[in-house]
């Protein structure tokens, strides 16, 4: 968009016309994506680059994530407007973790030209649009830019395939000088704090796995759909950032029990938390209820895919129940590293303490 494709990724465009081909496809997007204003954009889409100016005495972050066909979504379960939103929150998540505000996002797409073609109006690429440009215009971060191709339809050996889609999106944010959130500032005697509710992204992708018919209507964002349109703690970061209430931070993307370790290893220390402390999203009950998990608890705790933002503050600093609507709930402490202690321990209503190892998603393990 930004910057368009390559003249190999060009070659293999034969099935696109011209009329629809990748210039009619960066300019539909280029005009949809004027909508979604604000932040430091000064140049976007239409140029090899765009420009972003930070705001004066403040530092830039960057971050990346990859959506990928059949690893994070599925197109007989998501529908396109919940990929496209996905696409963008996870990006956004990541700012949050860090402090920062948004300045500019860059969406790079590799679809099958069946994707782009209109049907009854829209095709999947509008409506995933639809989705991303509804929480870029929330979050008030602008479309700058990206590129486009067409997904390989040949498989390794030449035979045919479908194509699969892929989409990266980058986000540029900017952050007060030296007021960035880090993993590596928890201290022993921290507590430890966690936004929202945890287990109710992985309780509804459960409920889509067993019947997708029956969220193929949710189009756009609306509570009670943690999985497909999950709510990144951007304003609350911000705010507790500004503050300079907390030591350490992370977003739950993972999972609660490996998040917690990345600020324990990142900082050197251990963590004990309250099995009774840790909120539990309705939906992730209601799936202990029907039976579909052992434990609810479980899926709080390793479940993945939350985007809440779990952080660390010195005890004595006062954090608010509520922030920007959002409930904060204090789940544990943070303690020192000792010999061969397990780095996180998870206390019960009774007082037993079992070692907590972490059971959120890692790409490439074994799982």
């Amino acid at each position: 968009m930004a910057k368009t494709s390559s003249n190999n990724q060009r070659n293999v465009k034969q099935h696109i016309s011209h009329e629809s081909g990748e210039r009619a496809l960066i300019a539909a997007i280029r005009s949809r994506a004027g909508r979604s204003g604000g932040g430091g954009l000064r140049l976007g889409i239409g140029d090899d680059c765009a420009i972003l100016r930070p705001p004066a005495g403040h530092e830039i972050v960057v971050t990346t994530d990859l959506s990928l066909e059949q690893v994070h979504f599925r197109r007989d379960w998501h529908p396109p407007e919940s990929v496209g939103h996905r696409c963008l929150a996870r990006g956004l998540s990541d700012l949050a973790a860090m402090g920062s505000k948004p300045l500019g996002a860059f969406l790079s797409i590799a679809l099958p030209p069946e994707l782009t073609i209109r049907e009854k109006g829209k095709s999947w690429l509008d409506r995933f649009l639809d989705g991303l440009l509804a929480l870029a215009d929330q979050a008030g971060v602008p479309l700058a830019g990206g590129d486009t191709a067409q997904s390989p339809s040949l498989a390794a050996r030449g035979g045919m395939q479908s194509g699969l889609a892929a989409a990266d999106i980058v986000l540029v944010g900017s952050v007060k000088q030296g007021r960035a959130l880090l993993r590596s500032g928890a201290r022993a005697g921290d507590k430890i704090y966690v936004t929202g509710n945890l287990g109710g992204a992985a309780a509804e992708l459960l409920a889509i796995g067993r019947h997708p018919e029956k969220f193929a209507g949710a189009h756009k964002m609306q509570a009670g759909h943690p999985h497909l349109f999950p709510a990144p703690r951007i304003l609350i970061a911000s705010r507790l950032a500004s503050a300079r209430r907390i030591h350490s931070a992370i977003d739950v993307s993972d999972g609660l029990s490996t998040d917690l370790a990345h600020i324990c290893e990142e900082s050197g220390v251990a963590a004990e938390i309250d099995a009774e402390a840790i909120p539990i999203h309705p939906l992730a009950l209601q799936a202990e209820l029907d039976g579909w998990v052992a434990s609810a608890l479980g899926l709080a705790l390793h479940g993945g895919e939350d985007y809440e933002l779990l952080f660390t503050a010195a005890k004595g600093v006062q954090i608010p129940r509520r922030v920007a609507s959002v409930e904060v709930h204090a789940i544990g402490q943070i303690v020192a590293r000792r010999g061969r202690r397990p780095s996180i321990v998870l206390r019960q209503r009774d007082g037993k303490t079992t070692a907590l190892e972490s059971g959120g998603w890692e790409h490439f393990s074994a799982q």
